[in-house]
């Protein structure tokens, strides 16, 4: 190692020394060497904990915080996240109005909403505007009021279909509510020419239903509540937050995933290759640190 590596990263220096193996080890060396980068690397990890940007965070919207904090009070169905929450006391308050200033949408389009159908829309936008935990699903939004949206949210079996059950006997001019209204009077009203037809007719199924009225902001799932595979809309905040978890499982299959990770398992001499995320900053160092018989990734082509 140089004299500026030892400079940079003492630990490592002292860890190594400069008494490091020559390049002619026997393969006993070489494992035990990779055993020493890969303990270090770890090491490294533990005292450089790194905010992971999936977790915890707020989309940059209308109306969210720029960061999730707890606020003092939510009001009524906002309440469960009022502990660690994107949305302000008075983002929740506006959220249980028939026609708030949020966004001036009117849920009486085709007539009065019933309050058991109201109570899902009203939670819906409680999820949207005060979870933290849908980090892994925020997308780029192509629209003037936002810059972020949420894209293919894992939703609840339950949680989908008790809000279609509940609606099924309301009316609707539209399946997608986030475009195409008449914003003449700057509140939305039915299309010309569209006509106003049961629930069951424009959203047959739940799932037509929960991925349709969004844009595809949610997505229609068979995994139940409690099993830590989807976003529950309805939860007890006395038991604890259940989308913390769902949040950090699919936080970590979206890092995996795309770089094929998933199969990876810690080989002797190739241990490195599966390091956790954190210690990806020290991975230079530890590629010089290591032979080249304990590096991970395809061999050489003379060894083909």
């Amino acid at each position: 190692m140089s004299r500026q590596a030892e400079h940079l990263f003492p630990p490592l220096w002292d860890a190594f020394g400069s008494g490091l193996p020559s390049p002619d080890l026997n393969g006993v060396a070489v494992e035990m060497r990779a055993g020493q980068v890969l303990l270090v690397l770890l090491a490294a990890s533990a005292v450089m904990p790194a905010k992971d940007p999936l977790l915890n965070v707020c989309m940059d919207a209308k109306h969210h915080k720029t960061k999730p904090g707890p606020e003092g009070m939510l009001h009524g169905q906002c309440a469960p996240w009022k502990d660690n929450a994107c949305c302000t006391a008075n983002t929740s308050s506006e959220a249980h109005r028939d026609q708030s200033y949020l966004y001036n949408f009117n849920w009486n389009h085709c007539g009065v909403m019933p309050p058991k159908c109201k109570r899902h829309f009203i939670q819906d936008t409680c999820l949207y505007e005060c979870s933290p935990n849908l980090g892994p699903w925020i997308d780029q939004a192509d629209s003037s009021w936002r810059r972020e949206r949420i894209l293919h949210v894992p939703l609840c079996k339950e949680d989908c279909e008790e809000w279609w059950e509940d609606c099924k006997d309301y009316v609707t001019c539209k399946d997608n509510w986030h475009k195409g209204w008449n914003w003449a009077t700057g509140t939305n009203r039915c299309p010309w020419g569209s006509i106003c037809r049961p629930f069951t007719e424009v959203f047959p199924e739940p799932k037509d239903l929960c991925e349709k009225i969004w844009s595809n902001s949610y997505k229609y799932t068979t995994e139940r509540r409690g099993s830590g595979r989807c976003i529950q809309m309805w939860f007890d905040p006395a038991k604890g937050n259940p989308n913390v978890v769902v949040a950090k499982y699919y936080a970590w299959k979206k890092r995996s995933s795309p770089v094929g990770m998933e199969n990876v398992t810690l080989e002797a001499g190739k241990a490195v290759c599966a390091l956790p995320w954190p210690v990806l900053v020290l991975l230079p160092l530890a590629l010089v640190l290591l032979p080249e018989e304990a590096r991970c990734g395809p061999p050489a082509w003379g060894s083909l």
